[in-house]
């Protein structure tokens, strides 16, 4: 039977204040045993290891998925944990992985190497900053947010996923290019260097988007 980890949000009498508690702390605490404190750690990252999930695959119910399967790795490696990154890197990094083998899977099950939804079925709640920069003011004027949300998806569904990684970790998730760079072991040159390719690429793609909606 399946551990319910990612859903897991109550904590027991007398743990009154524990999600006050910094990461670094609660990890000590799991690591010692005491398996309630990996509850707040859940509550305090879920949302953003499921845009981040979100973001990779493009399908809602697939991320809840793969973030769920995400916090099962980490509570059950968090002992390997030796803080040599910030948690939230770490349970980031894992997400990753996780979204990686979902999207083999499915480019096996269709028979493509790369695979590409164009209907997501439901669009993330965060806001895509990218976007007013890349779609000309009057093509984003005419369009609702959802739509929008709903073409930026599509657009970095059809990118190479290792440039989707870079992308949605620095523009949507915020990291550094540092915590890029552990997340994905890669140099720094490669960080960067990566990037500007998958910038260039998803504007692209999204000028070509808007060049159709014209």
């Amino acid at each position: 039977m399946k551990e319910n980890v990612y859903f897991q949000n109550n904590t027991p009498n007398g743990a009154k204040g524990i999600i006050e508690e910094d990461d670094e702390s609660l990890v000590a605490r799991c690591r010692q045993g005491e398996t309630e404190a990996f509850a707040p750690l859940v509550r305090r990252h879920q949302k953003k290891m499921l845009n981040l999930a979100y973001r990779m695959i493009g399908d809602y119910e697939e991320a809840c998925d793969v973030v769920q399967e995400s916090f099962l790795s980490a509570y059950r490696a968090i002992k390997n944990f030796r803080g040599e990154a910030r948690f939230s890197t770490w349970l980031g990094s894992i997400v990753l992985n996780q979204a990686r083998s979902q999207l083999k899977r499915k480019s096996v099950r269709l028979g493509r190497e790369e695979m590409s939804l164009d209907d997501p079925q439901r669009s993330g709640k965060d806001d895509f900053a990218i976007a007013n920069a890349s779609l000309e003011e009057s093509v984003t004027a005419g369009l609702e947010k959802r739509e929008l949300d709903a073409k930026i998806q599509e657009c970095l569904n059809a990118l190479e996923v290792d440039y989707r990684e870079v992308l949605v970790l620095r523009e949507i998730q915020g990291y550094s290019y540092e915590a890029i760079g552990q997340t994905l072991q890669l140099t720094a040159g490669t960080v960067r260097s990566r990037l500007f390719r998958a910038r260039n690429s998803l504007k692209n793609r999204l000028l070509k988007v808007a060049g159709e909606l014209r």
